[in-house]
């Protein structure tokens, strides 16, 4: 049998740029940044939204890939981290031995780097709370809140 894909072109607004690709009705954003657009850097997990390895900023806010659709994503900004040029998050990453095995990273990155544009002053009862939304099964979690207090310009 001969199944019919509903496929439109979309238009998104991606890490500073305009792109264009097919999409089904159904596809979440998580699956057309990997699948349709190469942007690999968001990771599929649970695919439920309870994982976080799929977080990229939405109009700055961190938003779980797997749970919004690809349409939903039109007319607004979609940073994935491949879109991040060198934040300070990133390197605190580094500094403060905030990953192991990595695949977690990309959202926590995501998830950090939004919760910095938000609350600059965070507390770390509200990082802590943040911080709820992703997981990791490698590291400490007190490391990425070192990395996390290391770049807050209230710090």
């Amino acid at each position: 049998m001969l199944q019919i894909l509903n496929e439109s072109l979309i238009e998104l607004h991606i890490n500073g740029e305009i792109r264009k690709a097919l999409a089904r009705p159904s596809d979440t954003l998580l699956f057309f940044l990997r699948e349709r657009l190469g942007l690999t850097g968001a990771k599929p997990g649970c695919e439920n939204g309870d994982c976080g390895a799929c977080t990229v900023l939405v109009d700055g806010w961190p938003v779980k890939s797997c749970l919004m659709l690809a349409a939903e994503a039109i007319g607004h900004e979609v940073t994935t981290i491949e879109g991040l040029d060198k934040v300070p998050i990133q390197q605190a990453f580094v500094d403060k031995f905030a990953f192991q095995c990595g695949y977690c990273t990309p959202g926590f990155i995501m998830n950090c780097q939004g919760l910095i544009n938000i609350h600059p002053d965070a507390s770390d009862e509200v990082i802590h709370e943040w911080l709820q939304s992703n997981i990791c099964r490698c590291t400490s979690y007190q490391e990425i809140m070192e990395a996390i207090r290391s770049v807050l310009p209230s710090q």
